[in-house]
């Protein structure tokens, strides 16, 4: 079997965001990028699916800007086996991340779609199920636990009420979350191999993708500063303060 596992370059999860002095975004310029956490995980999950012997190749894709391709030879160096690079600046929106995945879907025919369930930067949690829309494949969200037999994926969702275990039939597509696997650090001989495999570069007109924005951001602002806490005194100054001041009660 086959596995795409799309992925994105990100801020590095260590690093404070800074807002643009024109509050027309967030400042990129001279920060640490990095693949997204989420992302990592569904690559990890992809190597040991083949270490079980269940996948026989692991196709990593991204869509960004050229620089992507140091996330690429990042998810590479862990081990996959090659990349696909759709080039876009800005990175497009989550419906048309998903219209793109489509087509190289229909290029590739894997068999599984593994992604991370949201990224770190928009945490929007939307190109996969918009994936599993646009191709009509069978989709399980927010996955702590995955196995894979024969052409069924069985899978355990973290939901509100605790965990819930279905059946997925193939071609499926999973979104990951943080407690499924602890990410692998690429080696050295293995960062160094990264750079021989290959990777094919498309544009979205040559996949013939309308990514045009249906989205306009107006601005972009730090959060407020949180209030310094108080002391209380009673029980019954809390609940003073919690119906007055707070008026959540």
């Amino acid at each position: 079997m086959k596995v795409l596992v799309p992925i994105k370059r990100v801020i590095d999860a260590n690093i404070k965001v800074r807002v643009k002095a024109d509050e027309s975004g967030v400042e990129l310029n001279n920060v640490k990028m990095a693949m997204n956490p989420f992302c990592e995980i569904a690559v990890e999950e992809a190597i040991r699916l083949r270490e079980s012997g269940r996948v026989e190749e692991i196709i990593v894709v991204t869509v960004g800007p050229t620089q992507s391709q140091e996330t690429l030879r990042t998810a590479l160096a862990m081990g996959a086996d090659r990349a696909i690079l759709i080039e876009a600046d800005p990175a497009p929106e989550p419906l048309a991340v998903a219209k793109l995945l489509r087509a190289i879907v229909d290029k590739e025919a894997p068999g599984l779609v593994l992604l991370g369930k949201q990224a770190i930067d928009g945490d929007n949690n939307q190109t996969g199920q918009m994936l599993s829309g646009l191709l009509g494949w069978s989709i399980g969200t927010f996955v702590s636990r995955l196995q894979v037999e024969d052409a069924v994926v069985r899978v355990t969702r973290e939901v509100d009420g605790g965990l819930e275990n279905i059946e997925l039939v193939q071609p499926a597509i999973v979104t990951v979350d943080l407690r499924l696997n602890e990410p692998r650090y690429a080696s050295l001989p293995n960062i160094m191999k990264a750079k021989k495999k290959p990777l094919d570069t498309f544009t979205p007109e040559t996949l013939g993708v309308d990514v045009s924005p249906r989205i306009e951001t107006i601005k972009v602002i730090d959060p407020p500063s949180r209030a310094a806490g108080t002391r209380v005194t009673s029980a019954a100054e809390l609940v003073d303060k919690l119906r007055n001041e707070a008026k959540v009660i």
